[in-house]
């Protein structure tokens, strides 16, 4: 029997198929308090087939599925964006509607967790000083949750690599989105981080250039290997570990540990005949994530889900087994960092 195909994706996203549910695991540490410093929500359209709908509803059976999830963080994904108006101001709809869904969950309806305590949405920084106004505008939309924003700047030669979002190279090196990020640090705001692991280097560069901003890099700095990434992949992972050292020399960036579900980053769970366990997961993910906590100390790291798109390899809670087994042996107060602390202080969560 052969395993699923590249067109059984658009299936296997679905919150409740049956592909997931062939893998069942037991919480372990249920008492853990976790803030998921990560995920997304959006309606079931043409362009998100492969992950399917994932609303609130959604994420609270993901939330409620066993673990300790005392917050979580919208993070910005080109959903629910306003359909007229200046382009500019049209990402100020994602915002509104994840505040909604906050004020949804806040009424305990979904479970007792806090979901969507804070919001990222997106804002164009190459449009330097002239982003004053999206800045406002997004605020203004969720006066209390708005935390920053993320600007994609995901770039890559390669067609094989460079996935369905390729953008023009070298936009952290402009002036126009340096003044940008001048001004979003101004505003006490961050920036979330989402390239492609031989654009390290140049956050690195970025993070020197505007020491005052807080930057969140996603996704353990976009490992890829796939394409000419998988050709090599002893320079890859050398390439990945010089990028990851050189941005951990800055004080003011904090990494993501996840989004490792991602069919780019070469891992293949996704097209197994059945789902992974956590104990394999953990197997397979420790030797980047412990190598990024390593460079970034725990202070500077959180453990997140990125669902539903990394939903297309495991499920919600086997993920967070996955992430316990791989710190078992870590120090009480460093797996309070990771799995809760220093997100709620990033991105100002009370409790």
């Amino acid at each position: 029997m052969t395993g699923p195909t590249r067109s059984d994706i658009f299936i296997h996203g679905h919150p409740g198929n049956a592909w997931l549910a062939q893998t069942i695991e037991p919480t372990l540490e249920p008492g853990l308090p976790i803030c998921d410093p990560h995920h997304h929500l959006w309606p079931e359209t043409a362009t998100r087939t492969p992950y399917t709908l994932y609303l609130l509803p959604e994420l609270a059976k993901d939330l409620t599925s066993g673990h300790d999830i005392r917050s979580t963080v919208y993070v910005e994904a080109r959903s629910m964006y306003h359909t007229d108006g200046p382009e500019e101001l049209r990402s100020v709809g994602e915002v509104a509607f994840a505040d909604n869904q906050a004020i949804e969950s806040a009424t305990g309806l979904h479970g007792p967790s806090n979901a969507i305590a804070a919001i990222i949405g997106r804002a164009n920084l190459q449009l330097g000083d002239a982003v004053a106004p999206v800045f406002d505008a997004l605020q203004a939309a969720s006066p209390t949750r708005f935390r920053g924003i993320r600007h994609s700047v995901t770039s890559d030669p390669h067609p094989e690599a460079a996935g369905s979002t390729n953008r023009e190279p070298g936009i952290l090196g402009e002036p126009a989105s340096r003044e940008g990020a001048h001004l979003l640090a101004s505003r006490g705001l961050t920036f979330e981080a989402w390239l492609y692991h031989p654009q390290l280097r140049e956050l690195a560069n970025f993070a020197r250039a505007v020491p005052e901003l807080t930057i969140i890099l996603n996704h353990v700095g976009g490992l890829t290997r796939v394409g000419p990434y998988a050709d090599d992949p002893e320079r890859t992972l050398a390439t990945w570990r010089d990028g990851i050292a050189d941005v951990a020399s800055c004080p003011n960036v904090v990494v993501k540990l996840g989004g490792l579900g991602l069919p780019r980053t070469g891992f293949d769970f996704h097209v197994r005949e059945t789902p992974i366990g956590s104990e394999e997961i953990a197997d397979a993910l420790a030797p980047f994530i412990h190598y990024c906590i390593d460079q970034f100390g725990p202070s500077r790291g959180m453990f997140e889900s990125n669902f539903p798109v990394d939903k297309v390899s495991y499920v919600y809670p086997i993920l967070w087994n996955a992430f316990k087994r791989l710190s078992v042996d870590f120090p009480a107060a460093d797996r309070a960092a990771l799995f809760h602390d220093t997100a709620t202080r990033v991105y100002r969560i009370e409790a």
